[in-house]
């Protein structure tokens, strides 16, 4: 697959304003362990492989666990997250589906436990950014880095 265009050359100014919203979302006073996972995960959702990419290393260098992120798409069944990821994870996914889903009240009660008012505000703020992010990354179809050296590929007998 290839770019359609470089979409930071093409419209600066949106950019900046989505880069501004980013930049807040990252400031917010959420766990920045939390927003790694929310964003993952709404990535995994909508298909954004260059997202999926850029928050995975992300998470990575900040020091979250290969066994959490492989797991992600599979928290329900994981007990490596903890009760707020969970209700995280849970609001992430029925926001990111609004439109199957209209976001369930047994999903909003979960994250009321777990968040306060202000805090579900800047949480829901996270998810609409990242779904903004994937919608523009796989519009323009951008491209994650790809490694240069080649898979070595074994067989087994």
């Amino acid at each position: 697959m290839k770019a359609r265009f470089d979409m930071y050359k093409a419209s600066p100014d949106a950019l900046n304003a989505m880069t501004a919203l980013e930049t807040y979302v990252h400031g917010c006073g959420l766990e920045l362990s939390l927003l790694d996972l929310v964003k993952t995960r709404a990535s995994q959702i909508n298909g954004c492989a260059f997202c999926i990419h850029l928050h995975t290393r992300e998470a990575r260098s900040r020091g979250e666990t290969e066994q959490r992120l492989y797991l992600l798409d599979a928290w329900r069944e994981s007990s490596y997250y903890t009760d707020r990821e969970r209700a995280a994870l849970a609001w992430t996914e029925a926001v990111t589906l609004v439109s199957e889903n209209q976001v369930p009240d047994d999903v909003y009660e979960e994250a009321r436990r777990a968040f306060d008012e202000t805090e579900l505000v800047k949480l829901t703020l996270a998810i609409a950014t990242i779904n903004a992010w994937n919608r523009l990354a796989i519009s323009f179809r951008s491209q994650h880095p790809t490694h240069t050296r080649p898979v070595v590929q074994t067989t087994t007998a």
